[in-house]
This record gives structure tokens, C-alpha cells and sequence, in this order.
């Protein structure tokens, strides 16, 4: 490893519990639909954003693919890929982990989705794609920061394809369609404006940070930055084991998920809460379930419990949950404990 480039560890960020189990339920299971984080300046989202990259195990990635296709899944495979898969050719392939695409608060709808030569379309009869971010999203995490700042169009685009795995481009009646599934993670600070409500439902977590407010904790962080920055082999060194723990637990979990069940008591149970939290739609209760799932896989089991739903109902009602304008988001997990 090299240290002087290597990211701050996941394991080292004090604190901030909820908004690490949200992000690793996401890795194990990306169809949780993203995180929305919200929460002050300096609170370690970003940080965390980029530390939690490196706790991922590498994958096969087809070489020289823009997509980074997996050469062993044909379902999610680009059309070049695909073409050549079903020609009999052995896709070479590259070992490599995920990564985090940045999305700035200034692209536009071109730079996100990417553009279709439509004149070099009509002279050839042969589509040319300029790929965007989305495209380089694909099987890595894709970070916006400042979410709420984004155009309300390009961030519809950008929970589209999280929702569909899928990125479409049409021009004058010419389209293309590539993969584009990916781990969304966004972040704000309601200081600075909030997200329509059509769009914040659409993350499938949502977390509130804020700092530290225990003495110990904070002092915690303190050590721990300035050791990151002036014992930096140290640092590393320290953590290491926690990390090689954390991640094993992830590889474990995702295995574990394949095989998780659930009863139609938990069904039942993740009904009457929606209901009786007056949660419109059916969004909720499909993310309720899959995160439920997913908690138990990260525990290591292969059933869902009334105790898993409790801690998917903290994720992934409080930002659905009706509430009048200016008014903040609450969650009060007492009020279904008895449904």
C-alpha cells in the first residue's frame, strides 16, 4: 500500500454509526436504490464516501470495455460486449475494485447521460456514443455531493438509471442504452436549499449526520486525523485488522444474501407500519423489505426478523414520512415498536 495516497480508513471515522451501516447495506446490496445523506459541514460524509471504496473486494471487469462490464453476467452486459460474447469470443478481461465517480454540481444533462453523434448516425447508419458519467458510474459508486444543488432534471436522470440499471440516450430518434448500475450516494446540507420531496423519496436511504458531541468521541477524532496525517503508517497499520474484518464481512454478506428469506409475518409487519405512518406509494415498503434482508445478511443470517425491520424502518421511512413545509425530518421508532 501506498500510504501517502491511500484514502482515510472507513473503520477509523468516529461516530456517525448510522450513516456507516446505511452505506454497507448499500454495497451488499445495491438495489437498495442509494443513501441521501444530510447533515452539516464537516461531519465525515465525504470522507466516508471515499474511504468506503477501499473496503470493496476487486471484480472482474471486461478489458478495454468503457462500461467495465462483467464478462460472467450476460443480462447486464453492454450490446458490444454481449455481440461478441454470442460470437464465441473469450472476453479478456482486468481485475479491479470499485471506484468513486465524483458528479459535480455543475454538470449538465450531457455530461451526465453522454451524447449521440447524430450526423455521423445518418451518414454511416451506425450509432457513435460519447460516453458520460454514467457510463463510467457502472459497477462503481457514484458520488454527488451537494446533491440538492443539482438541476432537478439531471438528478430525475441520475435516480432513473439508479432505479432501472439502465441509461438511455435518444437524439432525433436515434437511441443507445448501455448499463449503468451503481451504488448512488448523495449528500447535503438542508442549510442550503432542499430536495423536492418527489425526489428525495426516490433515494432508497436516507441518514441525518451531525458532529460529535461526547468529549472522548471528540477527542477521538482529533487523534485519530492527526495521526492519519503525520503517522500515516501507523495509522494504517493500526486499523488494518478492523478493516480486513469489515471487509470480510461484506464479501460474507453478499453470499449470505443470495440465500435470505423472509415471512409472511414480516410482510405483515412491514405493511401495518407503512400504514399506520401514513407512508404514500409502495416504494417504502419494497425498500423496508430488501433493507431488512440485507441487515440480516450482514449479521450473518439467513432470515429476516421483526428486529431487522426496525432498523430498515430508520433508513428508510423517516425521509417518505408526510410532514409540512419547512418542517425537519423526524422519526420517532417508538411508534411502530408495538405494531
Amino acid at each position: 500500500m501506498n500510504n501517502q495516497k491511500a484514502e482515510y480508513y472507513f473503520t477509523a471515522i468516529v461516530g456517525q454509526e448510522d450513516m456507516k451501516k446505511a452505506l454497507i447495506l448499500n454495497v451488499v446490496n445495491p438495489s437498495l436504490g442509494g443513501v441521501l445523506i444530510r447533515g452539516e459541514k464537516g461531519t465525515a460524509k465525504s470522507t466516508a464516501v471515499r474511504a468506503l471504496a477501499q473496503l470493496l473486494p476487486e471484480e472482474k471487469r471486461v478489458a478495454g470495455c468503457r462500461f467495465g462490464c462483467d464478462p460472467d453476467d450476460p443480462a447486464h452486459m453492454c450490446g458490444d460486449c454481449r455481440d461478441r460474447r454470442e460470437a464465441g469470443e473469450d472476453l479478456a478481461f482486468e481485475m479491479r475494485s470499485m471506484g468513486v465517480v465524483n458528479l459535480p454540481v455543475s454538470a449538465t444533462e450531457d455530461r451526465v447521460v453522454g451524447t449521440l453523434d447524430i450526423e455521423y448516425a445518418l451518414k454511416t447508419g451506425e450509432k457513435k456514443f460519447e460516453p458520460g458519467i454514467l457510463a463510467k458510474a457502472n459497477r462503481n459508486i457514484l458520488y454527488v455531493d451537494e446533491v440538492n444543488l443539482l438541476d432537478d432534471h439531471v438528478v430525475d436522470v441520475l435516480l432513473d438509471s439508479a432505479a432501472m440499471g439502465v441509461n438511455t440516450v435518444e437524439r432525433e430518434g436515434v437511441s443507445y442504452t448501455h448499463p449503468a448500475r451503481f451504488v448512488l450516494v448523495g449528500t447535503m446540507n438542508p442549510e442550503e436549499g432542499e430536495l423536492r420531496p418527489q425526489l428525495i423519496d426516490r433515494f432508497g436511504l436516507s441518514v441525518t449526520v451531525s458532529g460529535e458531541h461526547d468529549t472522548e468521541r471528540r477527542m477521538k477524532v482529533l487523534e485519530n486525523r492527526l495521526k492519519y496525517e503525520n503517522d500515516p503508517e501507523g495509522f494504517f497499520k493500526e486499523y488494518e485488522p478492523r478493516q480486513r474484518d469489515l471487509r470480510e464481512r461484506i464479501l460474507r454478506a453478499r453470499s449470505i444474501l443470495r440465500e435470505c428469506r423472509y415471512s409472511r409475518e414480516i410482510l405483515r409487519c412491514i405493511a401495518n407500519i407503512c400504514i399506520e405512518l401514513e407512508v404514500d406509494g409502495h416504494r417504502a415498503d419494497i425498500t423496508m423489505l430488501k433493507t431488512a434482508m440485507t441487515a440480516a445478511a450482514c449479521d450473518g443470517r439467513r432470515e429476516a426478523t421483526r428486529a431487522d425491520v426496525m432498523e430498515a424502518a430508520k433508513f428508510a421511512l423517516p425521509h417518505r414520512m408526510r410532514r409540512r413545509p419547512f418542517e425537519e425530518i423526524s422519526f420517532d421508532i417508538s411508534r411502530i415498536e408495538r405494531i
